[in-house]
C-alpha cells in the first residue's frame, strides 16, 4: 500500500506531463478563496485530485465511446460518464459549459464566414482589389507629378527670366572648365 506522504510529493518529470498546469490550479484556488492562504502541500493534493478526477471521467467516457462503437470521445460520452459515475450535479454544470462553448464556436464560425456571406465570388473580390491598387498607384503618380511641378515652379521663381523671356541657366562646372582650356 502506498505511503500517503509519497502521494503528496510533486510528480516526477514523467508524470508531470499528465497533470494540470500548477499556475492554472493556483489561479482557480485564488479565485475561489481569495482571502485564504493555501499551503503548498494542499495545492499539490488539489492538483492530484483534479488529475485523478479527469482520469476517472476520461476512462469512463472512453468505455461509453467503445460501447457505442465510436472512435472519438465526444461531449455526450463525457456527460454520460458523469451520470454513470454519480456526478449528477457536475453533469448539469458541464452541460451549461458545453452550451456556452457551442455558442462561442458558432460565433467564431459566423465571424470567419463573413467574407463568404458577402455573396461575391473570390475572383470578383480579387478584381476589385486590383482596381483599388491601380487607382492608388495612379493617385500616387499624380501626387508625385504635382510635387515635381511645384518644385519646378519654385525653381523658376528663384531664377528671373532674361530679356528674351527665357530663364537663365546656372553655369555648370563643366562650362567653367572649358573656359580654362582656351589659353
Amino acid at each position: 500500500m502506498p505511503n500517503p506522504q509519497e502521494e503528496l510529493l510533486p510528480p516526477s518529470a514523467e508524470d508531470d506531463e499528465l497533470t494540470l498546469p500548477r499556475a492554472s490550479i493556483n489561479k482557480i484556488i485564488k479565485e475561489l478563496v481569495p482571502t485564504v492562504r493555501v499551503a503548498n502541500e494542499s495545492r499539490e493534493l488539489i492538483l492530484n485530485c483534479c488529475s485523478e478526477f479527469i482520469h476517472l471521467i476520461s476512462s469512463e467516457a472512453n468505455e461509453v465511446c467503445n460501447m457505442r462503437n465510436k472512435k472519438t470521445i465526444n461531449a455526450e460520452h463525457v456527460l454520460e460518464a458523469l451520470e454513470r459515475l454519480g456526478f449528477h450535479d457536475y453533469k448539469q454544470e458541464a452541460e451549461a459549459v458545453l452550451h456556452d462553448c457551442k455558442e462561442v464556436a458558432a460565433k467564431r464560425r459566423r465571424q470567419s464566414t463573413r467574407l463568404e456571406n458577402l455573396g461575391i465570388p473570390e475572383e470578383e473580390l480579387l478584381r476589385q482589389q486590383q482596381e483599388l491598387f491601380a487607382k492608388a498607384r495612379e493617385e500616387q503618380a499624380r501626387e508625385e507629378q504635382q510635387q515635381w511641378m511645384s518644385m519646378q515652379a519654385a525653381a523658376m521663381v528663384q531664377r528671373p527670366p532674361l530679356a528674351d523671356g527665357s530663364v537663365a541657366s546656372k553655369p555648370s562646372e563643366d562650362d567653367e572648365d572649358e573656359d580654362d582650356d582656351d589659353y
